[in-house]
């Protein structure tokens, strides 16, 4: 089940374009992971959510239970970095600019659950549609010394330029992914370096925390060497789901339905599991 138009049981895709989002809104793009991935398994509605934080460490929960998470964070805000922790494990990756944030969200299939690696490869497949070329090939395994490193790290070359996860809410699946589309990739590498090494002062590298190496990681444009930005980026992941299949995409509906009882309420349920987890950070 690899082929990502076979799962679209209807024509219409929702778009949701958070675009670039300040500190005081850091909280929603978490907080509307759940609430669209349950409201997709509920309608049958897929759905593709972008977004950006201007210039944030995202944390996983397995970053907040480091040796000195004080230190952690006093170094990332000498690198001029915010930070927030998001609703599920994992490791921490950084989010600016010319970072691409990408959910595919999609309902469950009636005949046959989705494995975890099953959804893994149609987002690989779709950034393999868009982005390859017979120059430029693009494969998925582990990077074990970028950030965040995973099964389904992208990379070109040996260079990763993205990374994955996963969130399973009811009858529905997200699919996440980030982008490294363009900006300082090496910045970003040593930020996140100095924040672990600051932070597991004796046990750096160790306890399935990544010895983070900034030259194992590139930026999509450098890795095809032309000029990109994020809002292109956008574009052709849209354009190479119209090509094989003709998909509308509907981004008008979703911002209707925001101001609905049901997602008012769950909204406001998904920011208060935000904030709580979020006071660690106090």
């Amino acid at each position: 089940m690899t082929n990502l138009n076979e799962l679209f049981t209807t024509n219409t895709v929702f778009l949701y374009d958070q675009e670039l989002l300040m500190k005081p809104d850091y909280f929603l793009p978490f907080a509307l992971t759940d609430v669209l991935t349950t409201f997709s398994g509920i309608n049958q509605q897929p759905i593709i959510h972008f977004w950006q934080l201007d210039q944030a460490m995202i944390l996983g929960m397995k970053d907040t239970r480091v040796a000195d998470l004080n230190s952690g964070l006093t170094a990332l805000k000498q690198d001029g970095y915010n930070v927030v922790i998001r609703n599920a494990g994992g490791l921490g990756v950084i989010a600016d600019e010319g970072v691409l944030n990408v959910s595919l969200i999609l309902p469950n299939p009636t005949n046959k659950k989705m494995s975890i690696d099953e959804a893994y490869t149609l987002m690989w497949n779709w950034i393999k549609l868009a982005f390859e070329d017979s120059d430029h090939s693009i494969e998925a395994f582990e990077i074990s010394e970028s950030y965040c490193p995973g099964t389904f790290d992208l990379s070109i070359n040996g260079k990763k330029f993205a990374g994955t996860a996963q969130r399973r809410v009811k009858d529905g699946t997200a699919i996440m992914l980030y982008i490294s589309v363009n900006g300082n990739q090496q910045k970003r590498g040593e930020s996140v370096r100095r924040f672990y090494k600051a932070s597991l002062p004796e046990s750096f590298g160790k306890n399935g925390y990544p010895p983070v190496d900034p030259t194992v990681m590139a930026n999509l444009e450098d890795l095809l060497h032309k000029t990109l930005t994020v809002q292109e980026v956008k574009q052709r992941l849209r354009a190479v789901l119209a090509e094989n299949k003709s998909n509308v995409f509907d981004n008008q509906t979703l911002p209707t339905l925001f101001t609905s009882e049901w997602f008012t309420s769950e909204i406001s349920k998904q920011m208060n599991k935000m904030q709580q987890r979020n006071q660690l950070l106090d």
